[in-house]
């Protein structure tokens, strides 16, 4: 692991020798745990970063706080990516429902902690799926642990089987919320691949967007135009050149660069 630590702080380092020399902003891409033998990240975050104009950094889980500052100081910005459910007793309080899926304690570890210093450092973070869920735990909130067993009354199908450029239900957006003026649109479709979702909404944040069944899709944190999380996955459209959620990515990306 000290190896691979150390691979990506000399990538970070010629990251931000090239972005410097191009005046492109460092975009940090939060990793999978790889049961301990490998970090990576789907190549849809990568491209969309890319076409957003942002360089793409792939940040390895570690627990080192010094570790952690430093990878912080290397980028300009974050994403926070999808992939497994969430611990519920250790961060939210809650046992266990049958529904719950497989965790990743160091990955949840690495993840909150990471969410925590760049909203200190006051880094853009956008997260996405999990990394929106993310979002809300690490300040207070919480999730429904699986949508099919916890919300009454849900007809929406939130794992869709269906390509991920193509969305399969609909979500309302609230006007003048940041994920409004990113794309321009108060009703679209999205693409979905969840069973958890936020629940209560965590202090200090506000709901931007809710599909028809109620389940939360966009959150914001209030005050702030730089950190905000959505529950499906834009990069599945924009790494496939369909510019529909384009502008998420171009919005953080500028914002990283300021």
């Amino acid at each position: 692991m000290k190896r691979v630590l150390s691979v990506v702080l000399v990538l970070l380092i010629s990251a931000v020798v090239f972005a410097q020399s191009g005046k492109k902003p460092i975009i940090g891409i939060s990793s999978t745990w790889g049961e301990g033998s490998s970090a990576s990240a789907p190549l849809t975050y990568v491209e969309s970063v890319i076409r957003a104009g942002g360089v793409p950094v792939v940040l390895p889980i570690s627990h080192d706080p010094d570790i952690l500052s430093r990878m912080l100081d290397g980028i300009d910005g974050l994403i926070m990516t999808g992939g497994e459910d969430i611990d519920p007793l250790k961060w939210f309080g809650e046992e266990p429902i049958p529904g719950q899926g497989q965790i990743v304690p160091e990955r949840d570890s690495f993840d909150i902690a990471l969410i925590r210093m760049a909203v200190e450092r006051d880094l853009p973070l956008l997260g996405i799926c999990r990394g929106h869920q993310l979002l809300n735990v690490a300040f207070g909130g919480t999730l429904y642990q699986d949508i099919p067993s916890q919300v009454k009354g849900s007809l929406v199908k939130h794992r869709q089987q269906a390509p991920r450029y193509y969305g399969t239900h609909t979500i309302n957006i609230e006007k003048g919320s940041l994920l409004h003026k990113q794309i321009g649109l108060e009703k679209v479709a999205v693409n979905s691949y969840h069973h958890q979702a936020v629940k209560d909404i965590a202090p200090g944040f506000k709901v931007t967007a809710r599909s028809a069944d109620g389940i939360i899709e966009a959150i914001e944190k209030i005050g702030s135009k730089r950190v905000f999380g959505v529950q499906f996955h834009p990069e599945g459209f924009t790494a496939s050149n369909i510019d529909t959620f384009l502008g998420i990515f171009e919005y953080l990306v500028k914002e990283a660069g300021k």
